[in-house]
């Protein structure tokens, strides 16, 4: 062509160039296409207007998404659109790879891209030549695509912002990996660095707390909300002269800056910087745009977390009271377990309250459910508990109040039926010179007695409904002792069922793991807990494995001993095994607790029907004191010895002067039968008269010990 000539017309040299052109209108769902456009997708060479469905057809499928994804990123950064595409002939075979390059836009009226570019054909290069990393076909997409699942996989995994960007500085990118990562927070108008990899930390310092009307790219994004691409150090000192001199003292080629964005907030930005140059084609933006928004959600993940983590750790601790004073001659333990996810503070709870007497009041409770609601509830009731106690009512008192308070609670306010709460609560008074007990319970768990000689047994009390059902109901006492090197345990009933138990197979495991356990008191409380919450291997399911897990919330009162295991001495396990249990005129019901708790303490006794006949003669005996005098009855019962041949001797003591005597009851009798019973059924018995009052004895021999030598001591 001579000078001054005028210029050939752009379709000539595209034809020229063997380039065509193309038009696509996602409104209209139309593509149109020149002749050699046509050419190049497999048609008949000469222009046409195509519909979207006949266009994909002539793509390879993962290119058409390809497209869709790069023209969304070029509108949203304001660049050009450029992807290879394979293009398949009828049979789904490749006859050609071209290259399209365009300038997207966006109509938000239409809600429409349209899209005017060019086609022209490429040679697709050989796999594992230095090419592949500007091309999206072959071995560089495959790799592509392994490395966003498996980022993604990670991320997603994380559970904490220090997680997420030990994981964001592991990326290795395929193709290209930046040696240098910091992603950058914002607090009010300040820039400031989350979290950074392959600087020193003195480094970054001048690139903290930087307002965000400074020339720097990370502000840049920060405000605008749109990434910042520099391809050279020139590029670089071009645009930001004013932070250039920071920059330039680490080294760098190239930077890429991109904003962090969750829930159409942008939440920061992220920097990765190259030691190499790097073009920024669109399939290395679209990877450094999809590993930003992955890093986004995962910060926000983690920063929702931790909030929540942060919030309930101190709903916990301010609801969860530590032990307070020591008491004078007794050591108490506890521990508060949450469930396994979700909330992390639920209704359960304990408290240790020194009362005006000089005694000390122990409660252990569980409102009902498991969220915000019950652990308000929680508060409520445990500080209307202690108000109660302050007060110097009795135990008896005390739940009755707090009942008739938490019925006032939940029965005011909207709530609709199906959310009405109640709580089970035990109540503990405990008197320390003596170690006299006096216990109230609604509808909690009984406690638990581990006795001297390692014997653990559970202790029934009298009880009633739990709290907030019956705004008038009563709650018995009941009063024991509890002896030198004795424990009492306390606990709610997520400690008993969590793995899949009930309450007898749960029972079956706390009583193994209390007898087993040799040292003091804090010991034994993480042994409770780690014997339910540890790894599986530390203990059975149960049989309902599908029941959800509890809170767990633990309460150890130990009265120092010999055989606690709290003493500095070596703890010596004396070879008796005592209960004592008292049962008044007015208390008929508690004969059927008196059974219980013999059953309890025969709980490894080897002959069963020996246990059924101890029970048996107990319920006579006891039955008789009650029907035949106007005294109380205390019942003591012994299991003497270790090993086999242990020998259980039962006293029942009552205040009356008149001795059992033998009678002859006919057959419609309805009584006469005791002494009967009683010569039957026990290897030894007697009746001892007592200065006031008397006691009725008898002992029961276990089978592999010498009768003979043990009757001895029963004289």
């Amino acid at each position: 062509m001579r000078t001054g000539e005028p210029l050939p017309s752009v379709g000539d040299v595209l034809a020229a160039l063997a380039t065509g052109l193309w038009h696509w209108d996602t409104a209209a769902g139309l593509v149109t296409v020149d002749a050699e456009a046509a050419r190049l997708l497999g048609l008949p060479p000469e222009p046409a207007t195509l519909t979207e469905a006949q266009t994909r057809a002539r793509f390879h499928p993962v290119d058409w998404n390809e497209i869709t994804g790069v023209v969304r990123l070029a509108v949203a950064e304001g660049t050009l659109a450029e992807v290879r595409i394979r293009i398949m002939d009828g049979d789904g075979k490749i006859v050609r790879v071209v290259r399209s390059r365009s300038k997207p836009s966006y109509d938000p009226e239409r809600q429409a891209y349209e899209l005017i570019g060019t086609l022209q054909e490429v040679t697709e290069p050989a796999p594992g030549t230095a090419a592949a990393r500007s091309a999206v076909t072959g071995d560089w997409r495959r790799s592509r695509e392994a490395f966003l699942l498996d980022a993604g996989r990670a991320l997603a995994e994380a559970r904490s912002t220090a997680e997420v960007l030990r994981v964001a500085g592991g990326l290795s990118m395929p193709g290209f990996s930046p040696d240098g990562l910091v992603v950058f927070g914002v607090q009010g108008d300040r820039l400031t660095i989350t979290g950074q990899h392959g600087h020193q930390p003195a480094d970054m310092n001048p690139f903290s707390d930087m307002p965000l009307d400074t020339p720097y790219p990370a502000a840049d994004v920060v405000r605008t909300g749109r990434a910042v691409y520099l391809s050279s150090p020139e590029q670089y000192k071009e645009h930001y002269p004013v932070t250039w001199p920071l920059a330039r003292v680490f080294g760098r080629r190239s930077w890429a800056f991109l904003p962090l964005t969750a829930g159409g907030r942008t939440m920061g930005a992220w920097m990765a910087a190259f030691t190499y140059p790097v073009a920024f084609t669109p399939d290395e933006r679209a990877v450094l745009t999809t590993v930003a928004r992955m890093l986004a959600q995962a910060l926000s993940r983690a920063g929702a977390a931790e909030s929540e983590r942060e919030l309930t750790e101190g709903l916990q601790r301010s609801m969860l009271p530590s032990l307070g004073p020591e008491i004078p001659g007794m050591r108490v333990a506890a521990r508060y377990i949450p469930t396994g996810g979700g909330l992390q503070v639920g209704g359960d709870w304990y408290d240790l309250i020194p009362l005006p007497s000089g005694r000390f009041a122990l409660v252990i409770g569980d409102v009902q459910g498991h969220d915000v609601r019950a652990a308000g509830l929680m508060g409520q009731l445990r500080i209307a508990l202690r108000a109660y106690a302050a007060e110097g009512h009795r135990p008896d008192a005390v739940l009755s109040r707090a009942s008739r308070f938490l019925h006032g609670v939940t029965h005011a306010g909207d709530d609709p039926p199906a959310d009405l709460r109640f709580a089970t609560c035990l109540y503990v008074e405990a008197d320390p010179p003596t170690g006299r007990l006096e216990i109230a319970r609604a509808g909690h768990p009984h406690p638990v007695i581990r006795m001297a000689d390692g014997t653990v047994m559970m202790r029934p009390t009298a009880g009633g409904l739990p709290l907030g059902i019956d705004p008038d109901a009563d709650y018995p006492t009941t009063r024991f002792t509890l002896e030198p090197g004795e424990t009492l345990m306390l606990c709610t009933d997520g400690l008993i069922e969590t793995g899949g138990h009930d309450l007898e197979s749960g029972w079956r495991r706390l009583r193994a793991t209390l007898e087993d356990h040799a040292g003091d008191l804090e010991s034994l409380a993480d042994a409770l807990v780690q014997a339910v919450h540890g790894p599986s291997s530390h203990h059975t399911t149960g049989p309902l494995a599908d029941r959800r897990e509890d809170d767990i919330a633990l309460l150890l009162l130990c009265r120092p001993g010999d055989g606690c295991g709290c003493g500095d001495a070596v703890a010596v396990r004396p070879p008796v095994r005592r209960t004592l249990l008292s049962v008044a005129q007015d208390e008929p019901d508690r004969i059927a607790e008196a059974r219980q708790h013999l059953r309890e303490l025969l709980h490894d006794w080897r002959l069963a029907d020996q246990v059924d006949s101890a029970v048996l003669l107990v319920s006579e005996m006891v039955t008789n004191v009650l029907v035949h005098t106007d005294a109380d009855a205390l019942l003591l019962a012994e299991v003497i010895g270790e090993g086999a041949g242990r020998r259980l001797r039962v006293e029942v003591f009552d205040s009356g002067d008149d001795l059992p005597h033998r009678r002859r009851p006919g057959e419609l009798a309805s009584s006469g039968r005791g002494l009967m019973l009683t010569e039957l059924l026990a290897d030894a018995w007697g009746v001892d008269p007592r200065g006031e009052g008397k006691s009725i004895w008898f002992e029961l021999y276990e089978p592999g010990g010498s009768a003979a030598g043990l009757s001895e001591g029963a004289a």
